[in-house]
């Protein structure tokens, strides 16, 4: 062990109260190629409940404006009877009754989907974290993302439409889109963009 001169004669990594060793603080490492452990597992978890949020944001949503209306849970019973169903199960879909099974289904899955997009944006920050150059380039990539989704819902999902309207989805995303950012933004307080 040897004697730092500037540390008043105490051996190297001594603290200041004597006797006592301080450990250097453990880093993580940073590097784009970074697999650090503990990265991933914060990475994993940030994904995880940005995703959950984005889901149970957009599930309150649609709550709400079917209760306005008088069906609570119609939204997700005709998206889950869409989705696992097929288009050709919704004959008369302002007719068509709630089916719990077809809203956990729904539920389950809108939830799964939402983790994945939750994971796929953790993994982006921590790039922008890396490289605040790409910033700008990701916003418009989640702005192409959200608007080709809606076109892709009007032109093979338009029986859906008719009963789910675009407006709708388009809010619910715009919200969840606003709930996960906003969670990445209190997870990552000093993230910058650079164009």
């Amino acid at each position: 062990m040897g004697i730092d001169n500037t540390s008043g004669g105490r051996p190297l990594g001594a603290s200041p109260e004597e006797g006592t060793m301080v450990a250097p603080a453990a880093t993580i490492p940073t590097s784009p190629t970074d697999t650090h452990p503990a990265r991933i597992v914060v990475m994993c978890r940030e994904g995880m409940m940005a995703g959950l949020l984005g889901a149970g944001t957009i599930a309150v949503w649609f709550l709400f404006l079917d209760g306005l209306l008088g069906r609570p849970f119609f939204t997700p019973s005709i998206l889950g009877t869409a989705l696992f169903r097929g288009i050709e199960a919704l004959v008369s879909p302002e007719r068509q009754a709630i089916s719990v099974a077809m809203v956990l289904l729904f539920t389950l899955m809108h939830g799964l989907i939402f983790c994945l997009l939750g994971l796929i944006a953790a993994w982006l920050v921590q790039f922008v974290e890396r490289s605040p150059s790409f910033g700008f380039g990701i916003v418009l990539l989640v702005t192409v993302f959200m608007y080709g989704f809606i076109v892709f819902c009007m032109v093979f999902a338009e029986p859906v439409l008719r009963t789910v309207t675009w407006p709708a989805v388009l809010i619910g995303n715009l919200l969840a889109t606003a709930a996960m950012v906003g969670y990445f933004w209190r997870c990552h307080p000093g993230l910058t963009m650079e164009p």
